[in-house]
């Protein structure tokens, strides 16, 4: 190739930034890919679709003490006073922690609470209570409980959940292909002897080490000599072989710097400069499908280049947020001057110093590579400012450690397996948002609201005098504060009973004069409350229901109760029971809404929440659970 028609291009552009960085995302298309790893490889690797546990954890009731499994009600006799003696088999069965508790014992005695009277004879002077020491079956996980959305970056603590919820292989998103092409006829390999004019190509591997620690797979080319034909060659085939084009070197003005012409010739060229120092010489640009960027020689220049659009683009691949560094409000030493029209990226050494930060610059040489290993922090001086001035304060941004900005939705209230699908479809409209959910009660939930403590509360309550949902609730809790209830679903609540239904169970009466063992909620749950309302109604006593006083805390939990017990009930809604494969009978119809204030329903985050709720797609996988209806044109109830 004739390198004369590749004349030297002087002129760099001053493009923001920002503007840069939107155009190559925009461009940057790629299909998302799968792949299914091991759990033992799993570590750092991003979800590729929403975990669910396989199992509860524990999948039996277990002792959570070494001691003496015995029947509660059996005890209640035992006094100071009036020692009570247990017979071994008979009356009671040693258990270690972590052991099943056989039938028929309910309750676990510490052995330090045990007197040993001979070796098949106890006495103990107090009572126990029902199942008290014992790791009820899903204390930890319930199983079909979403154990990680999709976009969840896996860390170590989260394997173990993994595997105690027999998950042993992974659908993760495959890592992006980052192809790392250094050039320039000067670099030799670190461990050629060197000569006048040798550069050690070291730039490479900090590339790749950064490519991986952000969650892509580097594949560092061999060194590229400046010759056109070799630069165009590699380009082309880099572009068939990855999903990223990194090239290093070749981007300025100077007389074989060939890279802005071959890209122009063989692709197209987006910019070619931006308004940052240093940094300013960058390529960006698309060669068949995929994005190609050209980052400068000096290091510090390449590695600021390569945060600002490489880790991007490998961000929106992995489906996971851009990391935001922590910022801190420094006291400046120094005077910083800046030329205006151009963001300054300066590094700074940052101390404590009679209880206030103080910054000092470090070099601002681009090629001073020791200057951004040393360096604390880095201050960024807009582009519409000529500096700071000796004592200023100004914010500068940590390099030690690198967090992450979450944009986290707080839901408080009443469990629904409707709020995971929720999240998962928000974090795919939106990588840097999720809903963190607590399942404490629909009560707790409006108190969470009035407190200021959660953005929504799922809430189903009924009110046994008006035999209206939530409303008086509402009205009664949160007057004077500007709140919006929202219809969200029609769910059916019934009995959720063992398979073939072996205690014939239709009513609460039969739950009561049965002595099934019924799995309640929690107090300030309306599921509780409804149970309530039916007890009263039949005029039924709490104290006639077997396990009336044993709470669980959602209805997966309950259905997993009662999926390992012939014996059990609990009231809870349909799917919950079809995740486990259990019967279920309806008793009610119930209204479940979103309970949130105006300021909330009226934010991006709220009305971006009510979009992805009132989708097509997010109705129909909703209803295709079961049980559950997505309120059509619901009208917002405002209360004040």
């Amino acid at each position: 190739m004739d390198q004369k028609r590749y004349k030297r291009k002087i002129y760099l552009e001053d493009k923001p930034r920002s503007e840069a960085k939107r155009e190559i995302l925009e461009n940057f298309e790629l299909p998302l890919e799968k792949e299914i790893v091991s759990i033992n490889d799993a570590l750092g690797r991003v979800t590729a679709e929403p975990i669910f546990a396989n199992v509860s954890t524990p999948h039996y009731h277990a002792s959570a003490m070494d001691g003496i499994a015995v029947i509660a009600e059996k005890t209640y006799s035992a006094h100071e006073q009036s020692p009570l003696q247990l017979k071994l088999g008979k009356d009671f069965s040693i258990v270690d922690t972590g052991n099943a508790i056989p039938a028929p014992y309910n309750a676990v005695i510490m052995i330090e609470h045990v007197d040993v009277i001979d070796e098949e004879t106890i006495e103990i002077i107090e009572p126990a209570t029902p199942w008290q020491h014992i790791r009820p079956i899903g204390e930890d996980i319930v199983q079909e409980e979403m154990l990680f959305p999709q976009g969840h970056i896996l860390r170590p603590a989260d394997l173990g959940v993994l595997l105690a919820g027999q998950q042993l292989h992974i659908p993760v998103i495959k890592k992006p292909v980052v192809m790392i092409i250094p050039t320039g006829n000067e670099l030799v390999e670190a461990d050629a002897k060197l000569s006048s004019g040798n550069i050690i190509e070291f730039n490479g591997t900090v590339f790749a080490n950064f490519v991986k620690d952000w969650g892509g797979e580097p594949k560092l080319h061999s060194i590229v000599k400046d010759d056109p034909e070799k630069i165009k060659n590699v380009l082309l085939e880099a572009a068939e072989t990855s999903d990223i084009i990194v090239i290093n070197a070749g981007s300025s003005a100077g007389s074989k710097d060939y890279t802005v012409h071959i890209i122009g010739e063989i692709g197209t060229v987006f910019t070619h400069g931006v308004a940052a120092r240093p940094g300013k010489p960058v390529i960006l640009g698309k060669i068949n499908g995929k994005i190609v960027v050209g980052v400068p020689g000096y290091p510090v220049s390449a590695y600021l280049a390569l945060e600002w659009f490489v880790r991007p683009l490998i961000c929106k691949y992995l489906q996971i947020p851009e990391p935001k560094r922590q910022t801190v409000t420094v006291k400046l030493s120094r005077r910083i001057v800046s030329g205006m029209g151009a963001e300054d990226f300066v590094r700074m050494n940052i101390g404590y110093v009679n209880g206030q930060f103080v910054a000092n610059p470090l070099t601002r040489a681009a090629g001073v590579t020791m200057s951004y290993v040393r360096a604390d922090g880095l201050l960024v001086v807009p582009a519409n400012i000529i500096g700071y001035e000796q004592g200023e304060f100004a914010e500068v941004e940590l390099l030690r450690p690198l967090e992450e900005i979450k944009n986290a939705i707080m839901f408080c209230g009443s469990h629904d397996l409707t709020i995971d699908l929720l999240s998962s479809k928000l974090k795919r409209v939106r990588a840097d948002m999720k809903i963190v959910s607590a399942h404490v009660g629909s009560m707790a939930g409006i108190m969470a609201i009035r407190k200021g403590e959660a953005h929504v509360a799922g809430i189903h309550l009924l009110d046994p005098l008006t035999k209206q949902y939530n409303i008086s609730y509402v009205k009664k809790l949160l007057a004077g504060i500007d709140v919006v209830l929202y219809p969200f679903l029609k769910r059916k609540q019934g009995w959720i009973l063992p398979k073939g239904n072996p205690m014939e169970i239709e009513s609460v009466v039969d739950i009561a004069e049965k002595k099934a063992h019924f799995v309640n909620r929690q107090k300030g749950a309306g599921t509780r409350i409804l149970f309530d309302m039916l007890l009263e109604e039949k005029d039924i006593s709490s104290e006639d229901i077997t396990g009336y006083d044993r709470e669980m805390f959602s209805h997966l939990a309950v259905a997993a109760e009662v999926n390992g017990d012939n014996q059990g009930a609990g009231l809870g809604i349909y799917p919950a029971a079809k995740a486990m494969d259990l019967d279920f009978l309806p008793v009610s119809d119930e209204e479940y809404d979103l309970l949130m204030t105006r300021s909330f329903y009226e934010s991006e985050s709220g009305k971006l929440m009510l979009d992805i709720i009132n989708s097509t797609d997010f109705k129909q996988r909703v209803e295709k659970i079961g049980g559950y209806e997505v309120v059509e044109n619901g009208e917002p109830k405002s209360f004040e």
